[in-house]
């Protein structure tokens, strides 16, 4: 008994050990930066970008559907608002709206960077629009807010760019490095027309970039597990994405004389089993950055949890699996959308069919994910389409110089708060950029929180006129940074 008592107490003194001996070597990894005074900011750009809300640049699933009229407009506000921008660089027009504008820089052996955003915002749904404070194609600047869509999904990025290089020509600024300004028009309905020509151009055309900048990662305010602090989340990479239909046909017949299995049980079994076989979580690579640079950072319990990750995976997946957002993170998700079956109320339906939307944690594969679905269902009477995919995108160096740009250029606005990398969870235009660059990141400069979440494709979509200021200071400093 004696000698049972001495070896648990001998692992458990072992594992303190080696619990803390992890924890004093779990140092931070945030950089120190002073704030900048606040540069002169346009006094009509919240105006700008409430007139550029009002143009309704609609994406819809269904290309018909286009309101051509609409995006002619906004290329032409753009134009007009911004001359100065125009006149000293050039551009080209892919798929009719997508706008590549390229700033030349005095040094052609140094790489360009590209900064992208998109203009084109999802639908508001007729019986949404009551929902709104106000009118979602408005533009209304109210209380310090400017409300609309597109005020954070992505118009503030487009009109946040155009109007910190607007700033800097004026001043004079003339930049070594050439920038290129990539504007997409159907980044809601996956790009294709649109910044994946953009990139098969300048890939054609020998372009290698040093970075490249999309939207992302935000300035989060009370959405890291375990975090009071603000942490803002640099995008490395992105979750791939597999649209996925299941279908069957089997036999029919009158609903007085119901038979064991219909089309419909057939896909609700085979969605129950995707359901009972959940993706593993784990501590993949960019995870992985997120917790050597947040982990520090966080009370000490969770410090102790962050700096021995491998030894308490356990327990680190049980908090992240708890929210939607968090879970996201450690796991391939699969999400069932649209649910289709039977066309009258005493007939047995014979067919019936599902989309799934599954979003791939990056080192796992389209193949891999379609052949776990498919053992998860088994079922010889589901068959499989693939709709659409993407294989999740490379993972970017947080060590590479234009991460540290960034990082300092985002400090410089925003102050000393937590910068980290992080998997960015939804798609964006800038996975058809890794063949351009291999540092491609993903960041909005304004803040989300728990309000503000709800509004991406939701309600009342709006964004603080000083907080799109500060989006455009941060612009403005990143291409000073990163042009030198």
């Amino acid at each position: 008994m004696k000698r049972l008592i001495g070896i648990i107490l001998g692992t458990l003194v072992i594992a303190s050990i080696y619990i803390f001996s992890n924890l004093a070597l779990f140092s931070s990894k945030q950089s120190k930066v002073e704030i900048i005074p606040k540069a002169h900011v346009n006094k009509d750009a919240a105006k700008h970008l409430s007139e550029a809300i009002k143009i309704k640049t609609i994406s819809y699933d269904d290309p018909a559907a286009l309101d051509s009229a609409s995006f002619f407009q906004f290329l032409a506000f753009l134009k007009e608002t911004y001359p100065n921008s125009f006149k000293t660089t050039t551009h080209h027009l892919f798929g009719r709206f997508t706008m590549l504008i390229e700033w030349k820089g005095s040094n052609p052996s140094l790489k360009p960077i590209i900064l992208m955003s998109h203009y084109d915002v999802v639908p508001v749904p007729e019986e949404n629009k009551f929902e709104w404070k106000e009118d979602p194609f408005g533009g209304v600047i109210k209380d310090g807010l400017i409300w609309g869509r597109g005020a954070i999904d992505d118009k503030v990025g487009v009109i946040g760019i155009c109007e910190a290089v607007e700033n800097l020509i004026i001043s004079g600024f003339k930049p070594e490095r050439t920038i290129y300004l990539s504007f997409g028009h159907d980044e809601e309905v996956m790009g294709v027309n649109g910044a994946s020509q953009v990139a098969h151009y300048l890939k054609q055309k020998g372009v290698e970039a040093e970075f490249v900048l999309d939207e992302g990662g935000y300035i989060t305010q009370g959405l890291v597990p375990g975090m009071s602090q603000d942490v803002a989340l640099i995008g490395t990479t992105e979750k791939g994405y597999l649209t996925l239909e299941l279908s069957t046909k089997i036999e029919g017949g009158h609903a007085s004389m119901p038979k064991p299995e219909t089309a419909i049980d057939v896909i609700s079994k085979a969605i129950t089993n995707i359901k009972k076989n959940p993706f593993p979580s784990y501590i993949s690579p960019p995870l992985r950055n997120f917790i050597d640079y947040v982990g520090p950072e966080m009370p000490l319990g969770f410090e102790i949890v962050f700096s021995n990750a491998d030894l308490l995976e356990p327990v680190l997946m049980s908090v992240y699996e708890k929210s939607p957002s968090s879970n996201a993170l450690v796991r391939t998700t699969v999400a069932p959308t649209i649910i289709q079956g039977g066309a009258k109320n005493n007939v047995l339906p014979t067919h019936a069919k599902a989309v799934l939307n599954i979003r791939i944690l990056p080192g796992e594969s389209i193949d891999y994910v379609y052949e776990y679905i498919k053992e998860s269902i088994n079922d010889d009477k589901v068959h499989l389409r693939i709709l659409n995919k993407s294989e999740a995108a490379i993972v970017s160096d947080v060590n590479s110089p234009n991460y540290i740009t960034l990082d300092k250029s985002i400090k410089q606005i925003f102050g000393d708060i937590v910068i980290s990398p992080y998997i960015m969870i939804a798609a964006s235009d800038s996975r058809y950029f890794t063949e351009i660059s291999s540092n491609v990141y993903r960041f909005c400069p304004f803040h989300l929180n728990k309000k503000n979440l709800k509004t991406f494709h939701g309600t009342n979509e709006r964004i603080g006129v000083e907080e799109f200021n500060n989006a455009i200071r941060f612009y403005a400093q990143l291409i000073k940074n990163s042009t030198k």
